[in-house]
């Protein structure tokens, strides 16, 4: 049945207005002043803001690591995601030795129960004749994106020449690079040394991971995407280092984007050394406050183009269950390396999060307007990943993928909000201000409060078109 959602202030990337918003079926059919039927449903959204639908560019669901997997699964995350305001994921493809389209296979049976809409990146782990002879076919998969790794030596990362390959072949098919930029080669010299020398302990997964390795990737692949003509995008910035190369990249006229996450804008190495240290382990791990400064700077400026949350949860102790849709759930996590701080699987949880923490800190400390926000958070991604104006846009013809936001809603966040099928939460304890009231995936309601009303297997996959510079 059509409905309308009357009296509520539009949030664009560009503008803030009143106006009723007509659903009919699963898109947006106008948007107007006093828009009046006898025969629809009203929402009365007085006093809320309307937002488009969030989209996480960078997420890991039922990721293999260590010996055990990410917690959280294509159904899981997807409804965490739903009740922090996201409705649309995209997930990294593991590369197989078959190639590519074997390995999207196996990845979209994984997503089979998937809760909200998504799309998938391609993890390009090894190079040859063969898969770059394979590489325009992506786009037949509804694919336009790789990602390749400066780091992890041995087994994700490709040589330079090899990215360089990649980017020439990307700016000849219409594809987008992304980039996790750290120096492997400093890295695998640290490490050995620090378990040699005894330094075991989580702030040690940082020390051995330095900033300037972060920096000087970067702007080495700035360099290769500037020779090739090919656009590239920088994933999780961690460092404020990253940043100004980035802007001088981008200065220089080369075709380079960003991306940051939540918990490079909060956390520092300090977290690592606490005496649940592990929580925060990540890769690329996290920094110091200068480098947050650095970071907002970034966001507010318009250097760092989006907001993912590198979303890859684990337990913090697996040997304890927790209920998660009434049924007690326990999966090995983080105390794998409670010993040796190489053995903690990386990654944190943090889909749900994004919206409301960065709405709180971003927009209401006012480091952010709520148009960047809008942005940051839904539009540029959908402009980047080639969902536009499907996607992150209230516009006649879009998707209806939209969130009732309360901005007065105060919360005390933490794990007893989350909906992440993990033991913890980072930002327990912290009092939020402005949270989503209602959430819309395609017209139909799947969050109303507290109340779940989605499904598994209600998530369609989204075939992507060539991405937009932004």
């Amino acid at each position: 049945m059509p409905f309308v959602i009357k009296g509520g202030t539009l949030i664009t990337d560009t503008q803030s207005f009143n106006a009723d918003i007509l659903i009919e079926g699963e898109r947006i059919s106008r948007i107007e002043q006093n828009i009046t039927s006898d025969n629809q449903q009203v929402i009365d959204a007085s006093g809320k803001l309307i937002l488009p639908g969030g989209i996480d560019p960078h997420t890991h669901f039922d990721l293999p690591m260590f010996g055990t997997v990410s917690s959280d699964d294509h159904y899981t995350g997807h409804k965490a995601a739903a009740f922090g305001g996201t409705t649309t994921v995209m997930d990294f493809v593991v590369l197989e030795p078959q190639g590519f389209k074997y390995s999207v296979e196996l990845w979209m049976k994984k997503a089979a129960k998937a809760a909200i809409d998504y799309s998938f990146h391609m993890n390009l782990t090894r190079f040859d004749d063969r898969l770059a002879a394979e590489i325009p076919s992506l786009k037949d998969l509804g694919i336009t994106t790789l990602k390749v790794f400066t780091a992890y030596n041995g087994r994700l990362r490709i040589d330079d020449g090899s990215i360089f390959k990649t980017l020439r072949l990307a700016a000849e098919n219409g594809l987008l690079v992304m980039a996790h930029c750290e120096n492997g080669d400093v890295i695998d010299v640290l490490i050995p040394e620090a378990l040699a020398a005894g330094h075991v302990t989580p702030e040690w997964h940082a020390r051995t991971r330095p900033a300037w390795g972060a920096v000087e990737s970067t702007l080495r692949v700035a360099g290769m995407a500037a020779e090739t003509g090919a656009p590239v995008y920088i994933v999780h910035m961690n460092v404020g280092g990253e940043v100004d190369m980035v802007q001088y990249a981008r200065q220089h006229g080369a075709r380079v984007m960003g991306e940051t996450c939540p918990q490079y804008l909060f956390f520092t190495e300090a977290d690592l050394r606490k005496p649940d240290g592990a929580k925060w382990i990540c890769s690329p791990p996290m920094r110091s406050k200068v480098d947050h400064q650095r970071l907002w700077e970034g966001l507010s400026q318009g250097v760092i183009q989006t907001l993912g949350t590198d979303h890859c949860p684990f337990f913090y102790d697996g040997t304890r269950s927790i209920v998660y849709e009434g049924k007690q759930v326990a999966i090995p996590g983080k105390e794998l390396g409670l010993t040796d701080f190489t053995k903690i699987p990386n990654g944190l949880p943090g889909v749900q999060d994004r919206l409301p923490i960065i709405w709180t800190f971003g927009v209401g400390d006012g480091k952010l307007t709520a148009n960047q926000f809008v942005a940051l958070t839904s539009t540029n991604p959908a402009r980047i990943f080639g969902m536009y104006p499907r996607k992150g846009a209230l516009l006649p013809g879009s998707d209806a993928d939209i969130v009732i936001w309360d901005p007065d809603k105060r919360v005390n966040y933490g794990v007893a909000l989350s909906h992440h099928r993990t033991d913890y939460n980072l930002y327990e304890g912290w009092e939020l201000v402005g949270y989503p009231e209602k959430v819309f995936l395609r017209g139909s309601l799947i969050v109303d409060g507290d109340r779940w009303l989605g499904k598994s297997g209600q998530g369609q996959f989204l075939k992507r078109s060539e991405s937009e510079f932004v």
